[in-house]
C-alpha cells in the first residue's frame, strides 16, 4: 500500500523574473512531475501575454499604440485589464495598472543623496491614470489614450499566473497543493494527513519570529512589504512603494498581509493598503465580502481587519 500513499512534491523555479515553488498532492514523481510541468506551461503563457517587457507581447503592442491606435487583445487579456480597472475604483486610484507610466524619480539603490523636488515629482505621474484606459469590449481593444502612458501587471500578474495554473490543476484533478509565487502564496485542498496547508507571518521588525500560522482554505495570501527598498529623508521612511496618484512613495507601513479567495486580488490589494495607509487601507477591507489583512507599522504594531483570528504562537 505504501508506494500508493499521497504526497507533496515539490519544484523551485524561476518565472516571470520570480522565485516560484509549485507544490503538488500526488501518489507517484511520475504524475507530480506531469502536474508540475503543465503549471509551469500555464504560467509562462500568461507571461507571453502580459509581459511588458516581451516586444512581442500583447502587452508591449498597447503600450507602443498609447496616444495613437486602440489595440486588438485577446478576451483574456481585456479582461484581466478590466478586472484591474474595477480594483482600480475599488481602491480610488491606489491601485493603478498605467503605473508603469511613472518615472522612475525615486532610486532605493542607496544613490538617492536628495529627494526629488514637487514639481518632479507631480511630472513623474502626468501620464499615469486608469481612467485614460479604454476599453471597448464589442471589439476588444484597448486604447491608452496619452502618448508615453504605459501599463504594466508588476503588481497583479503574479497573482493572476498562480490562480490560472491552481484552476488548471484543479481541472486535471490534482487534489491538493499550493503556488507560491515569491510569498504569493496560493492553495487548495488539505495537506496530506488531513490538516489545513498552514502560512507563517513573521514581523519584518524581528524577521526570525514568526508570531502567528494560520491556516488557509482554498484560498490565497499575499504579503507584500521590502522591508530593504526604502530611503530616509528628514527623519522620514520613505518605502519602494509609490502612490500612483501623487508620485510620493508609501510612508508608516512596513508589511501587508492580505487573505482573498484569489491570489490576483489578494496581490493588488496589498499593494494598495500600502499606499492608502493603515486606517484608509483597512476600512476599505473591512468592507470587502471574504478579504481580511494584517498591517505591520514602521513602529512593529500589528493591526489586523475586524474578522480575523490569530492564535499567538
Amino acid at each position: 500500500m505504501g508506494c500508493t500513499a499521497q504526497q507533496p512534491y515539490k519544484r523551485t523555479l524561476k518565472l516571470m523574473g520570480s522565485r516560484f515553488d509549485i507544490t503538488v498532492v500526488a501518489n507517484d514523481s511520475i504524475k507530480a512531475n506531469i502536474y508540475i510541468d503543465t503549471a509551469v506551461a500555464e504560467i509562462s503563457r500568461i507571461e507571453n501575454l502580459i509581459s511588458s517587457w516581451d516586444n512581442t507581447s500583447q502587452t508591449s503592442e498597447i503600450n507602443r499604440n498609447a496616444g495613437i491606435k486602440p489595440v486588438k487583445v485577446d478576451k483574456e487579456l481585456f479582461d484581466l485589464i478590466e478586472r484591474a480597472i474595477g480594483i482600480s475604483k475599488l481602491t480610488d486610484g491606489a491601485f493603478d495598472i498605467s503605473y508603469a507610466s511613472m518615472d522612475r524619480i525615486w532610486k532605493f539603490d542607496g544613490s538617492m543623496a536628495k529627494m526629488p523636488s514637487k514639481e518632479e515629482i507631480t511630472a513623474s505621474v502626468e501620464k499615469v491614470g486608469y481612467q485614460n484606459i479604454v476599453l471597448d469590449k464589442m471589439n476588444s481593444t484597448i486604447f491608452l489614450k496619452l502618448e508615453g502612458m504605459k501599463i504594466g501587471f508588476g503588481a497583479i500578474g503574479k497573482g493572476y499566473a498562480a490562480d490560472m495554473a491552481k484552476n488548471l490543476l484543479i481541472s486535471k484533478g490534482v487534489p491538493s497543493g499550493i503556488i507560491n509565487a515569491s510569498g504569493d502564496m496560493n492553495t487548495w485542498g488539505k495537506q496530506p494527513n488531513g490538516n489545513e496547508w498552514k502560512v507563517a507571518i513573521t514581523n519584518p521588525m524581528d524577521k526570525n519570529k514568526v508570531f502567528a500560522l494560520l491556516p488557509i482554505t482554498n484560498g490565497a495570501v499575499v504579503t507584500s512589504g521590502n522591508y530593504e527598498k526604502y530611503v530616509n529623508f528628514n527623519g522620514k521612511r520613505y518605502t519602494h512603494i509609490i502612490d500612483p496618484r501623487t508620485g510620493y512613495p508609501s510612508t508608516g507601513i512596513i508589511s501587508v498581509t492580505v487573505f482573498a479567495p484569489k491570489a490576483e486580488l489578494a496581490d493588488a490589494l496589498a499593494t494598495s493598503v500600502f499606499v492608502m495607509g493603515k486606517e484608509a487601507g483597512l476600512d476599505r477591507i473591512n468592507q470587502l465580502p471574504k478579504i481580511e489583512c494584517i498591517i505591520i507599522d514602521d513602529k512593529g504594531n500589528i493591526t489586523k481587519s475586524k474578522n480575523i483570528e490569530i492564535d499567538k504562537l
